[in-house]
């Protein structure tokens, strides 16, 4: 299995990213996954959610990112995305896509680096 995660880069704040990953090699497309996610894991900080998809579409946001990101994904095309805008420069970290088959079984992306200047 393998999640390319990209989309990444250098902005100003107030500025927009758009991220995309792409799994491949899953044994299923991404809506048989019980959680569909991204990570984000700033320097010198835990990694820490910032959105998720459920399998019944259940969607979540960690309180700082309300109302300025948007998780969403296709399932024909196994891509996750996230619509990030409104930056700030506490976003700046390495993002991560992640896949939870199930209790047992997860999936990691190689992560993509999101840098917001002020």
């Amino acid at each position: 299995v393998q999640l390319q995660a990209s989309g990444g880069g250098l902005v100003q704040a107030g500025g927009s990213l758009r991220l995309s990953c792409a799994a491949s090699g899953l044994p299923g497309s991404i809506f048989s996954m019980i959680v569909t996610g991204w990570y984000r894991q700033a320097p010198g900080k835990q990694r820490e959610l910032v959105a998720s998809i459920k399998k019944d579409g259940t969607i979540d946001y960690a309180e700082s990112v309300k109302g300025r990101f948007t998780i969403s994904r296709d399932t024909g095309k196994n891509m996750v995305y996230l619509q990030m805008v409104s930056l700030k420069p506490e976003d700046t970290a390495v993002y991560y896509c992640h896949l939870r088959k199930n209790a047992l079984t997860t999936y990691w992306g190689q992560g993509t680096q999101v840098t917001v200047s002020s």
